[in-house]
């Protein structure tokens, strides 16, 4: 049987077409190769500016994570910083005042495995690990309520893990921040 030369044409056509897509497809996927390697080595290259540990078994004795140091807090400097402490199956403290308004820095750690932080309506996620300090930095726009539960599963007690995070007004935070340095839910 014989092939016309209108189906030559054909067969030519659809494979130029084929090996356009061929190389097509090739180029992005070499260009995401590149991208993983530029982006690995410049990871290797380039570290975490700081990373900061400590020794899980011994922070509830000494340093910043004490349980009287847990908490809201008004630096020295006038800005507001919250330590607190995840360990199976609570945070400790239970329930954290923070001003709305100001940004507020967290310090954070796990006293025992891997802990999510969550704190739901807000841009607060982050993982604790044993060892390590989580830090971050958030603004509350305005008072509120918010939920503050674990969503890294730490065990059978995880469903109980959760806390409280009461948003006041900036000027009420700041007058009982001058009768007490560490911040509570319940009302002096």
């Amino acid at each position: 049987m014989a092939t016309s030369p209108a189906s030559h044409h054909s067969e030519a056509v659809a494979a130029r077409a084929e090996s356009r897509w061929a190389w097509f497809v090739g180029a992005v996927i070499g260009l995401l190769l590149v991208m993983i390697a530029f982006t690995s080595l410049h990871w290797v290259m380039m570290p975490t500016k700081r990373i900061e540990t400590i020794n899980p078994s011994t922070l509830h004795l000494q340093g910043e994570f004490v349980e009287g140091n847990l908490g809201s807090a008004v630096e020295p400097d006038g800005s507001v910083t919250v330590r607190v402490l995840g360990q199976q199956y609570s945070f400790t403290p239970q329930c954290i005042v923070v001003p709305a308004g100001t940004p507020v820095r967290f310090r954070v750690t796990s006293a025992d495995v891997i802990h999510g932080f969550l704190i739901t309506e807000t841009n607060v996620n982050v993982m604790l690990e044993p060892g390590y300090i989580s830090t971050f930095d958030t603004t509350f726009k305005q008072p509120g309520d918010h939920v503050m539960p674990c969503h890294e599963y730490c065990s059978v007690g995880h469903a109980g893990m959760w806390a409280r995070v009461k948003v006041v007004d900036r000027d009420t935070f700041f007058k009982q921040a001058q009768s007490a340095r560490r911040q509570s839910c319940v009302p002096h």
